[in-house]
């Protein structure tokens, strides 16, 4: 397995990492036994980057990773564990909570989940409006001093929080998504996250299934699938998203590749400081996107991919409009900032 440095003084983590996320919440059901079994492949080739958060089934994927750990397993991974967001008993968001002792309080609930006396990275899942990051990072630098985290990360905060947090304490990595389909970060965030030494964990590196290759008109998702309230996965923006994919997969045809693995070894070829985070489920799954680490990309690949899905090709945002309001990563920065 590949390794990469997560962060400019992180540790090294395996290239590719496994987003543990829809064996528990989001993508409708899944099978426990085979959850188990991927994961179980995963440790197997390799992949020492596992992430969770506490909120994925309301403790269901920590109690989930901390039965695929047992047995002494525990120290061969990096556990990354987001915290923050508010749910009520019938799975509904409510908000985040970032304030100093509800980061403590989650924490402790997550390390008796997890069945572990320390959380190697751990991170806020949104930016709290109502809590100082400076409040937060404090708080999380707390726990690092008294060995309850190793490290501290961020999820989906633009620059300037960036900055404001990097100034409290060291960030080793920030979570945010990016695909082809998701460039956002590329103008203002990732060079800012390169400058302060920050490395990046990008999760829907596949666009929750669009890059796949695997999805079509006629699937549609499920009442327990949050695509279904997804603009890219409705309608005209669908037709346009899936041309964009047909365009590729031509692409990948003549590199004897699929999709999911173009897609993936595009998001490897953006630097050595970004580590794709893989949402697989099932074994199958999770062996084609480990192939991707077997495919370099030339400059010519490069060059024709971005000229078949360039930065603003997408149709659609990645998220319904009451989630991107609260995303700190897409908000305009100010004149002059």
């Amino acid at each position: 397995m590949l390794t990469r440095q997560l962060g400019q003084n992180g540790p090294a983590v395996s290239a590719l990492g496994l987003g543990c996320m829809g064996m528990s919440d989001f993508y409708g059901p899944a099978d426990r036994k085979e959850s188990l079994a991927t994961i179980d492949s995963a440790l197997e080739a390799g992949i020492t980057l596992l992430d969770t958060g506490d909120f994925y089934g309301m403790g269901h994927n920590e109690l989930l990773l901390r039965e695929a750990l047992a047995g002494g397993r525990r120290e061969r991974v990096f556990l990354a564990v987001k915290f923050g967001a508010q749910r009520t008993p019938d799975g509904a968001f409510i908000g985040f909570d970032s304030r100093p002792t509800a980061v403590k309080t989650a924490l402790a609930y997550s390390l008796q989940r997890l069945g572990t006396d320390t959380i190697d990275l751990y991170q806020p899942a949104r930016l709290d409006p109502a809590v100082p990051i400076e409040d937060t990072m404090g708080a999380l630098a707390e726990m690092v001093k008294a060995g309850y985290v190793r490290h501290i990360g961020l999820s989906e905060v633009g620059a300037e929080t960036l900055r404001r947090a990097q100034a409290v304490h060291p960030v080793t990595a920030l979570q945010i998504e990016y695909s082809l389909l998701s460039r956002s970060i590329e103008e203002d965030i990732l060079p800012t996250a390169r400058e302060l030494g920050i490395g990046v964990t990008a999760y829907g590196v596949l666009s929750r299934g669009l890059l796949s290759g695997h999805w079509s008109p006629e699937r549609s998702a499920g009442a327990r699938d949050f695509r279904s309230h997804l603009p890219r996965f409705h309608g005209e923006n669908l037709d346009h998203n899936l041309a964009l994919v047909e365009t590729l997969r031509n692409l990948a045809w003549e590199r004897s590749v699929t999709v999911a693995q173009l897609a993936i070894a595009w998001v490897l070829a953006r630097g050595d400081d970004i580590v794709p985070l893989i949402g697989a489920r099932q074994r199958k799954r999770l062996d084609e996107a480990l192939s991707a680490l077997d495919l370099h990309l030339t400059e010519s690949d490069l060059a024709r991919i971005e000229e078949a899905v360039g930065p603003q090709a997408a149709a659609g945002d990645r998220y319904a409009a009451d989630q991107m309001a609260i995303l700190d990563s897409e908000r305009t920065p100010a004149p002059g900032v």
